[in-house]
C-alpha cells in the first residue's frame, strides 16, 4: 500500500482554514513544512541584513495562522555554524513569540524519545511540564548549522535544552546508521517521522551504497504509518558521487522533505522507480544570485490523513524581489566594442527594465500595499561580452545604489565558451577567457587550496598532508581553535609511540619508517578518516569528517548551498601529496615547531640512541628540519602571506622564497565568490 497525493491548488490565503477543511481535523496531522531559512545571512548588510529574519518571522506567523499542529524544519535554520549573538538572540525570541504559550495538542508522542532526542533530557518540549508549548517544532541540522567542536554541538542543541526547538535525526556514527524514527499519532492517522541531518555527501554515498544506512520501522503494523523522511544533501549530482540518489533511499518512504537545495520545487514529484514522493520547499531567502534563487519562495502546509497526504503552497511575500536577464553585447549592432560609455548606456537601459519587471511582480503579489512599500530589489544581468570591452561592474553598481539592494554585483560578464575542433588532421582546442572584472580562480580556490598546492612540490616529514587540511579547515569554518594544535599533538603522539615499538637504532630506517607511518595515516583518513590517530578529528565532525567548506550556494539547474568539492589526497607509492578542501589559517606556530623538534628528541630518547638525522635516501623526500640533535635548522624567512604555524610545519628546505608564494584570497573576494557563482558543494 503506497502513499497518495491529493492534489491542491495554491493558494495566497494566510487566514485559518475554512470549516471544511478541518471536518476530519481530529484525524488529520497539519504540517507546516519549510528548509533553509538561513538566519543571519549577511546580517552586517545595511540593505538586507535583515531579510532572513524578516522571511523567517512570516513563517512562524503563517504556522499560526493555520493551526498546524507542528513545524517541521529541513535544516539550516542558521546561516553560520556559530551565529552570532544579534541572530541566535533574536531566533529565540520569535520561538517563543510563536511559538510558546497555551494551546491544546491533540498529537501522541509513542516512540523512546530516549532514542529520538540527543539531549540531556530526551523529551519533546510540548511534553515537557517545565514548558508551555503552544507549536512544537522539530528541526534537523545542515550543513550551515552542524554539529562541530568540543562535545560536537550546534546551535540547536542550545534551542533544543532551552525548550524552543525538537532537535532530531543527529547521530554518533556516520559510518553504521539506524534512523529510528519519532512515532507520532492523531486520531487514527499515525506518522513515522525520520530524520538525517546533514553528512559530506561523499561520505554518506559511500555508507548508502556499503547497505549502512538503515530505516528502522514500528513493530506493530509498519504498513500502517505514514512515512515521512527529512533529509538536507545535494540532490542534484555535482560529481560521481557528491550527492545523494533518490533511488538509495528505502521505497517504503511516502514521502521525503529535501532541504539544502535552495530551488523551490515544493510540489511534490513521484519518483516512479522508488514510488516515493519528494517534495523540495528551497530556501526562504536568496544567498546566492543565481536562477534557481529567483523563483519565488513559498512554504507548504501538509495535510496527512492515513495514508493519504495533501500539500497546499504559500507564498512568502516578505521575501525581496530578485530577477535576473540575460544579454550579448553583440546583439547590440549599434555599439562600438570600444565605447565604454555607450556600453555602460546600453545596459543601464537594460537594468532599469529588470527593475521595472521586479516592481510589477512585486505589486501584482502584494496589491494592499502601496508604492512606498517596495523594497530594494536584487538585480542580477549576466553580460556576454565576447569582442568587447569590459566596465567596472562596482562603479556602474553607483549608479543604481539608492534604487538596487545590490549594487556591487549587479553585473556578471562572461565570455562565451568555445568547444574543442577536432579533425583527421589537426585538433584545435580553444580555452575559455576568464571574465577579467571576475577572478574565478579566487572564487574557487580557498586557503587550504593554496596549502594544498605548496605542499604538491615540497612535503612534510611527520604530519599527514590530507589530515592537515581538514584541520585547518576546522580552524575557519567551524572556528575551532583548537583544531590544528590538537591534530599536531595527537599526529606526534601516535608516531612516537609507533617508533618507540620498533628495535632499531639506524636513522635511515627511522627515517624511512616514518615516512611508512605517515602514509599509512594518510591512506586511512582518505579512505574513511576512522583512523585511531584522526579520532579527534571524527569527534570535532562528528558529521562532516574531511569535509570541504560549504559556504557558497549553487544555481544550477536547482539551487544549493554546496560544493563540490576537491578530491582528498592518494598517496603515492612514493609519498604522500594533501590536496585538500576548504579554508582556513591556523594561530599555534610556536606549538607546531616546538613539538616537531621534540619528536625527534623523544623518539631517540625511547631507543637509548641519538644519532645524527640524514638526508633520505630513495624515498624523493625533503631533510629533516633538525641539524643536530635537539638543534634547529637555520631560522626560517618570514612571510606575510600563509600563517606562520602552517609554514613551521615545512622543512627549511621546502620554504619558497616570499615573491613565490601564492597570493592569499581575500576576504572580499571570497565573499563575492559565494555569491556570483553556483557551487560544483555544498
Amino acid at each position: 500500500m503506497t502513499a497518495r497525493a491529493v492534489k491542491s491548488e495554491p493558494t495566497d490565503d494566510v487566514a485559518a482554514p475554512s470549516d471544511s477543511a478541518n471536518a476530519d481535523n481530529a484525524n488529520t496531522f497539519r504540517i507546516l513544512i519549510s528548509t533553509d531559512n538561513h538566519i543571519g545571512y549577511l546580517e552586517k548588510d545595511p540593505v538586507r541584513g535583515d531579510d532572513s529574519l524578516r522571511s523567517f518571522e512570516e513563517v512562524l506567523k503563517l504556522a499560526k495562522s493555520h493551526k498546524v499542529d507542528f513545524i517541521l524544519l529541513g535544516g539550516d535554520l542558521f546561516h553560520e555554524n556559530k551565529p552570532s549573538r544579534k541572530a541566535l538572540h533574536e531566533a529565540m525570541v520569535m520561538f517563543r513569540q510563536y511559538c510558546m504559550g497555551s494551546g491544546c495538542h491533540n498529537i501522541e508522542l509513542l516512540s523512546d524519545q530516549s532514542v529520538n532526542f540527543r539531549d540531556r533530557f530526551n523529551t519533546a518540549n510540548f511534553l515537557d511540564p517545565n514548558f508551555n508549548i503552544s507549536i512544537p517544532v522539530f528541526s534537523i541540522h545542515g550543513n550551515h548549522d552542524d554539529p562541530s567542536g568540543d562535545g560536537a554541538l550546534c546551535a540547536l542543541d542550545l534551542l533544543s535544552v532551552a525548550g524552543m526547538v525538537n532537535y532530531f535525526g543527529k547521530y554518533d556514527r556516520i559510518d553504521d546508521i539506524d534512523i529510528a524514527p519519532i512515532l507520532l499519532q492523531k486520531g487514527s492517522t499515525k506518522l513515522a517521522l525520520y530524520g538525517l541531518g546533514n553528512i559530506r555527501d561523499e561520505r554518506l554515498n559511500r555508507t548508502f551504497r556499503k547497505g549502512c544506512v538503515r530505516f528502522l520501522r514500528p513493530d506493530q503494523d509498519p504498513d500502517g504509518w505514514f512515512s515521512l523522511f527529512t533529509f538536507h544533501q545535494n540532490r542534484v549530482a555535482h560529481g560521481p558521487s557528491n550527492y545523494i540518489p533518490e533511488t538509495l533511499l528505502d521505497p517504503f518512504l511516502d514521502l521525503v522533505l529535501w532541504g539544502h537545495e535552495h530551488e523551490c520545487l515544493i510540489d511534490p514529484e513521484k519518483n516512479e522507480e522508488t514510488q516515493f514522493w519528494i517534495t523540495q520547499p528551497g530556501s526562504s531567502v536568496a544567498t546566492s544570485l543565481c536562477e534557481g534563487e529567483s523563483k519565488s519562495k513559498h512554504v507548504g502546509i501538509l495535510s496527512i490523513r492515513g495514508r493519504d497526504f495533501k500539500l497546499e503552497k504559500i507564498p512568502l511575500k516578505t521575501v525581496r524581489p530578485f530577477v535576473m536577464g540575460e544579454i550579448a553585447l553583440s546583439e547590440a549592432r549599434h555599439l562600438s566594442t570600444i565605447d565604454t560609455k555607450k556600453i555602460s548606456s546600453f545596459l543601464a537601459n537594460k537594468v532599469n527594465e529588470l527593475f521595472d519587471r521586479a516592481f510589477d511582480e512585486w505589486k501584482e503579489s502584494n496589491p494592499e500595499l502601496t508604492d512606498e512599500h517596495f523594497p530594494k530589489p536584487l538585480i542580477r544581468l549576466k553580460v556576454e561580452y565576447t569582442g568587447y570591452t569590459t566596465i567596472n561592474p562596482q562603479r556602474f553598481g553607483q549608479l543604481f545604489i539608492d534604487r538596487v539592494a545590490n549594487p556591487k554585483d549587479i553585473l556578471l560578464f562572461y565570455r562565451k565558451r568555445t568547444t574543442a575542433h577536432v579533425s583527421k588532421e589537426v585538433k584545435i582546442s580553444t580555452d575559455v577567457d576568464l571574465p577579467p572584472n571576475l577572478p574565478d580562480k579566487l572564487e574557487s580556490g580557498q586557503v587550504e587550496d593554496l596549502v594544498s598546492e605548496f605542499l604538491t612540490s615540497q612535503s612534510l616529514n611527520i604530519l599527514p598532508e590530507n589530515a592537515l587540511c581538514e584541520a585547518v579547515r576546522l580552524f575557519v569554518d567551524k572556528d575551532d581553535r583548537d583544531a590544528i594544535k590538537d591534530f599536531v599533538a595527537e599526529s606526534l603522539k601516535h608516531t612516537r609511540s609507533h617508533l618507540r615499538a620498533i628495535d632499531t637504532k639506524d636513522d635511515q630506517k627511522l627515517n624511512l619508517e616514518i615516512e611508512k607511518f605517515k602514509t599509512e595515516k594518510e591512506t586511512e583518513f582518505q579512505a574513511d578518516g576512522t583512523s585511531i590517530l584522526f579520532k579527534f578529528l571524527k569527534d570535532k565532525t562528528r558529521t562532516s569528517i574531511a569535509a570541504p567548506a560549504t559556504k557558497r550556494d549553487d544555481g544550477g539547474s536547482s539551487a544549493s548551498d554546496t560544493e563540490n568539492p576537491l578530491p582528498l589526497p592518494v598517496p603515492s607509492a612514493s609519498r604522500g601529496r594533501g590536496r585538500g578542501r576548504g579554508r582556513g589559517r591556523g594561530r599555534d606556530a610556536g606549538t607546531a615547531a616546538t613539538a616537531r623538534l621534540a619528536f625527534v628528541d623523544d623518539a631517540k630518547k625511547g631507543l637509548d640512541a641519538a644519532p645524527k638525522q640524514q638526508p633520505r635516501s630513495q624515498t624523493g623526500t625533503s631533510q629533516n628540519n633538525v641539524k643536530k640533535h635537539g638543534e634547529p635548522a637555520e631560522p626560517m624567512q618570514e612571510d606575510s602571506t600563509l600563517d606562520d604555524d602552517i609554514l613551521d610545519l615545512l622543512p627549511a628546505s621546502a620554504r619558497l622564497p616570499k615573491r613565490g608564494r601564492p597570493a592569499a584570497i581575500s576576504e572580499s573576494s571570497t565573499a563575492s565568490a559565494s555569491e556570483e557563482h553556483p557551487s560544483k558543494k555544498r
